[in-house]
């Protein structure tokens, strides 16, 4: 008798280029379709990523109202998301007045436009808060949403979040450190958590790696890191650094690869520090991953983390790694075996860069222990099921 195939809803935003939509592609591709039916609903059909879902997926139709939720007024205007558009014009009026989270806002399109669907789910998975989508849209056994970062860092209405989170079977935290840090905010909540590691599509990563690029400095230490420009990833300090290595008499040169809001600040820092020639910001780039084979070195200087897929994308391709001391930092490697951990501020992080770069034999030893691990975590899925 042929078992009955379990089946699967996942939600999530528009899959644009970042380290929780690549997760996504890496867990769609861990999927056993032959066992499991997965159905996917995006805000929109669109992002540099769109392309590269597995096409065993069924993507739900796309709702206009919400396609556009994150995009310009006049993108939206443009594209027929009037609502979308009248609920952006409220949340700049409100934010005058008062705080105002825009994930409550977002919660009212989804609740006011997202369809709600017929079909009796196995699993609801929500990569993106808000989780109004699987707790009011989807008949499902067992529902559960993300955590990719530390909330104890975050600006985020803590009601707000504990309302979105009581609310889901399981909480899947992307590493240990991430589950202790809101476990720690969310004492309440700690039975439900779960850790269920980011899953990297690791053969599209080492394809899309081969890609001939031709910018790095051959003369230079080339350092590389990667993020949406905000206060998370702590480019805007990158300059400061870069000038302290420069200092000590190392010929570096640092490329920021993103995009977002804190783009000004950053290029205000270059030019202060009067690093123009030495931290390059290369803009969106749709394929990272020859810049990352081609660097010498992958640098996250974050203020916090969940578990940045970056870095595990750099040591899937074996290069060495450097990360700040951030809350979280212990789950993301093993200290000094696949990756080195130096200090949060920015004379710390310098010295610890340094001493990386300087050191030949801790450089090789880093990279042959990474060609013996495993980073694309595929098993993880199952872990899901467990659920089931």
């Amino acid at each position: 008798m042929m078992t009955k195939k379990k089946i699967l809803v996942i939600f999530t935003g528009p899959l644009d280029i970042g380290g929780i939509e690549r997760s996504l592609i890496g867990m769609l591709d861990a999927v056993n379709y032959e066992t499991c039916d997965v159905d996917l609903f995006l805000y929109g059909h669109h992002g540099a990523l769109f392309k590269y879902i597995n096409p065993c997926v069924n993507i739900l139709p796309e709702v206009n109202e919400l396609a556009y939720t994150w995009e310009s007024m006049l993108t939206k205007i443009k594209h027929g998301a009037y609502h979308s558009a009248i609920r952006r014009l409220e949340t700049k009026f409100l934010s005058l007045f008062m705080k105002v989270d825009n994930d409550k806002m977002n919660a009212l399109l989804v609740d006011k436009f997202a369809p709600k669907l017929d079909e009796h789910y196995d699993l609801a998975l929500s990569f993106f808060r808000p989780f109004d989508f699987i707790t009011n849209k989807v008949n499902a056994k067992v529902k559960i949403g993300w955590v990719h970062t530390d909330y104890s860092n975050h600006k985020t209405d803590i009601k707000t979040l504990f309302e979105d989170y009581s609310r889901l079977d399981y909480i899947a935290a992307v590493s240990d450190d991430c589950a202790r840090t809101f476990c720690e905010l969310f004492p309440e909540l700690s039975d439900k958590v779960i850790v269920v590691e980011n899953i990297l599509p690791i053969n599209l990563i080492r394809k899309q790696a081969q890609e001939p690029i031709n910018i790095f400095d051959t003369s230079a230490v080339n350092l590389l890191s990667i993020g949406r420009f905000g206060r998370a990833k702590n480019f805007d300090n990158v300059p400061a650094i870069c000038r302290m290595l420069i200092e000590s008499g190392l010929n570096v040169k640092w490329y920021l690869i993103g995009y977002g809001g804190a783009e000004a600040l950053i290029r205000q820092r270059i030019n202060e520090e009067n690093m123009n020639d030495r931290v390059i910001i290369l803009g969106e780039k749709e394929n990272p991953y020859p810049y990352i084979a081609g660097c010498d070195m992958y640098v996250q200087p974050s203020r916090y983390e969940g578990k940045s897929v970056a870095v595990r994308e750099a040591q899937a391709l074996c290069k060495p790694v450097v990360i700040t001391n951030y809350e979280t930092a212990n789950s993301q490697l093993d200290d000094g075996v696949d990756g080195i951990i130096v200090p949060m501020d920015n004379e710390g992080c310098a010295r610890g860069i340094a001493e990386v770069i300087r050191d030949k034999e801790l450089q090789r030893k880093l990279i042959e222990n990474m060609r013996g691990r495993d980073y694309a975590n595929a098993k993880e899925f199952e872990r899901l099921c467990e659920s089931m």
